[in-house]
């Protein structure tokens, strides 16, 4: 793809995006600066690569990226959706160029790569993976930094919802997160949903789309909150204002629950 339409259908609409439009945006909180998100999808075949990628995972990959001041880091098994058994990792932070080249200063942390031997020397006969996917999400301005479940300070019971949205143009794209800006956010928040981040895809698949997370304490809980959100009086007057219904804005729903690995930081 040529460079300048990289950017006219990628980054810039994506900026474009993330100010609604034309619309005036939440402030960052506290004023902290956005964060990009690394997410990468670990393809796993059941038996031994399991456990060599959570080893794999816990004790070389996090460690070294909190060594270059990625944290929280989060790991998830996926428990409902396709392809199982798959990892995700969740990379947060608000240098773009430390986490874009985070892969290559590893192949120079000699702590990572003594702990990381049996994955990375795995034989082609016996790999650690099968394929690995990326995505490198931007967050929305409205919800500029990633936010911890209360139920992680402890280690408590937690699942988490990982929802994709990919719209038909770069049109319909900006108007779903200018929809997130316009009260989204808050009626998660007031229903009682734990929401963790929200996230513009700038590179990866199936694009253009965004991607958020939700966590609760339980499966029982997450279904009784999205009926509560469906019978919130402002979602229902949000879901009429014109801008936002006059043809559908996402074309396709991806959604996902993953359960955290023991040693996630998220």
């Amino acid at each position: 793809m040529e460079r300048r339409e990289f950017l006219s259908s990628g980054l810039a609409a994506s900026a474009l995006a993330l100010t609604g439009e034309g619309q005036t945006a939440a402030p960052a909180a506290g004023g902290m600066g956005r964060q990009y998100y690394a997410l990468r999808k670990y393809f796993l075949r059941q038996g031994p690569q399991v456990a060599l990628a959570d080893k794999y995972v816990a004790t070389a990959l996090i460690p070294a990226l909190n060594r270059m001041g990625i944290a929280p880091v989060g790991a998830f098994n996926l428990s409902i959706g396709p392809d199982t058994p798959v990892l995700y990792l969740l990379a947060p932070s608000e240098n773009l160029e430390t986490l874009v080249n985070a892969s290559l200063r590893l192949r120079a942390d000699q702590e990572f790569l003594a702990a990381a031997d049996a994955y990375w020397n795995a034989p082609a006969a016996s790999p650690a993976f099968e394929r690995v996917e990326s995505t490198l999400l931007i967050a929305f301005e409205g919800w500029p930094q990633l936010t911890l479940p209360p139920a992680t300070a402890t280690k408590g019971k937690r699942v988490f919802q990982l929802r994709s949205y990919e719209s038909a143009s770069d049109r319909d794209h900006v108007r779903k997160v200018a929809m997130f800006h316009a009260g989204e956010f808050e009626i998660f928040r007031k229903v009682g949903f734990w929401n963790v981040f929200f996230g513009d895809a700038l590179i990866g698949a199936r694009l253009p789309q965004l991607t958020y997370m939700l966590s609760f304490p339980d499966l029982n809980q997450m279904n009784d909150l999205w009926a509560a959100f469906r019978d919130d009086p402002d979602w229902k007057k949000l879901n009429t204002v014109a801008d936002y219904n006059f043809e559908p804005i996402v074309s396709n729903i991806t959604n996902l629950v993953l359960t955290p690995a023991a040693y996630s930081q998220i």
